[in-house]
């Protein structure tokens, strides 16, 4: 193969820009985050240096920091759990569906929609019978009447809710990178299996599923990294809401930064969120490395 050289003074000419832009937008902030973190501040008096107190009241007296943590891992493990659908779903789509592209398309429809338009949307249908909740009054007209709720006022139940919502916005999306993978796998590596005599689900245990962990592993950095970042779509339809019972690391974070005006508290908070993002990005680029150098 033919490697096109080029000097290295011409990658930093094309890279320095790139680089420096990133550091700006995205290192500096959090470094100034985790200062913010050392200060009683809220974000308008003078601040007051108080060392590592935010982060010890968040480890051991916050009442809330624990179970916000604790929803966002399951937002998190919930969001990762239609990919490995995704996955079946783009193998059957390009192999028996005549015009899948279509399909996908449509799939991908609510990914283009407004988080905002979303949460609204069902909210409404979340709603009670009463007030046009589409979902109650399904159940009432099928006879299911026990089955009713207040679908986010309910503590128990407004969670869930919530991540169903995020599993049929994003499906789509993951349905798309998937079926990009599937289709893009040569077809003469399946016309040598068949001379072989591995065909269907043979085939794709040998062929499929080996040369699609890459993209497999993206969907999971971006659902898994992604959710736990989850703010706009809570935020939208519950709130953090009700008693706490919603609230994931960002939407307190936000809560107690902006709405009661503890800036120093909420930047510990969100240095907390970064250190957990950057830890669950480098377990699982750990563990899909080890997958990937088994199945090569």
């Amino acid at each position: 193969m033919n490697v096109l050289k080029v000097p290295a003074r011409t990658i930093a000419v094309f890279v320095l820009p790139c680089l420096l832009l990133y550091t700006c937008m995205v290192f500096v902030p959090i470094l100034v985050s985790v200062y913010c973190g050392l200060l009683d501040w809220n974000g308008i008096a003078k601040a007051k240096f108080v060392g590592l107190a935010n982060f010890e009241r968040i480890f051991t007296s916050d009442s809330v920091f624990w179970p916000s943590v604790k929803r966002t891992m399951m937002f998190a493990v919930f969001s990762m759990l239609e990919i490995p659908f995704c996955l079946l779903l783009a193998i059957l789509l390009n192999r028996y569906v005549r015009k899948a592209n279509t399909l996908v398309t449509m799939y991908f429809l609510p990914v283009i929609l407004s988080v905002v338009i979303i949460g609204q949307l069902w909210k409404t249908i979340y709603n009670p019978a009463s007030m046009g909740g589409m979902l109650n009054g399904i159940l009432l007209a099928i006879g299911l009447e026990s089955w009713t709720r207040s679908w986010l006022t309910e503590p128990q139940i407004a969670m869930y809710a919530l991540y169903f919502v995020s599993l049929w916005q994003y499906f789509g999306y993951h349905l798309l990178i998937q079926f990009t993978g599937v289709q893009n796998i040569p077809n003469e590596l399946y016309e040598a299996a068949k001379i072989d005599g591995a065909e269907g689900f043979k085939a794709d245990r040998y062929i499929t599923l080996p040369l699609i962990v890459p993209i497999f592993k993206i969907s999971i950095v971006l659902a898994f990294i992604g959710s736990l970042q989850s703010f706009d779509l809570i935020w939208v339809m519950t709130g953090g809401g009700p008693a706490h019972a919603t609230d994931t690391v960002s939407t307190y974070m936000y809560n107690m930064s902006f709405l009661s005006m503890k800036y120093g508290y909420g930047s510990a908070l969100a240095s907390i969120l970064v250190v957990i993002c950057l830890s669950f990005t480098i377990v699982i680029n750990f563990v899909f490395k080890r997958i990937e150098n088994k199945v090569s």
